[in-house]
């Protein structure tokens, strides 16, 4: 299997993000026509729309934290050659998990179940960072 393969995960988590982009804006625009958004607030601050929106926007934060690690995982995994059938796997796992994660977030938003997506994906990642490890231990000296 190719090494750079495992970008095609991290593109999936980025089009993920995008979506989200898209979803707020349909969202948003929804929440204007029905006369829901406070527009002197709108601007600055966040209680001004709709707790649907509010949702969706505290969601597109969560892809700028957790995921970044992933991201900088997945670069670091490739560029010191760890990368394996295992981490492969995993990572597909971790952006599974974050569907999961987004799909609870905009949608029950039933907390308890989204904590535990968010830890198996946490988990995910610290098992990703000790492969990463052991690629660093284990390279030749150049």
């Amino acid at each position: 299997m190719k090494d750079s393969l495992i970008f095609l995960p991290v593109v999936i988590q980025i089009l993920l993000t995008f979506y989200l982009y898209i979803y707020l804006a349909i969202a948003k625009s929804k929440a204007t026509k029905l006369g829901l958004v406070n527009e002197e607030r709108r601007g600055l601050h966040d209680d001004a729309w709709p707790d649907n929106v509010l949702q969706i926007n505290n969601c597109i934060r969560n892809q700028f934290e957790v995921p970044v690690l992933f991201y900088i995982l997945s670069v670091l995994l490739w560029l010191t050659n760890g990368i394996t059938m295992y981490v492969h796997v995993i990572a597909w796992a971790f952006v599974a998990s974050r569907i999961f994660h987004v799909a609870i977030h905009v949608g029950s938003n039933y907390v308890p179940l989204r904590r535990k997506v968010f830890m198996f994906g946490c988990l995910l990642l610290m098992l990703l960072t000790l492969f990463l490890g052991y690629s660093i231990l284990m390279a030749p000296n150049a």
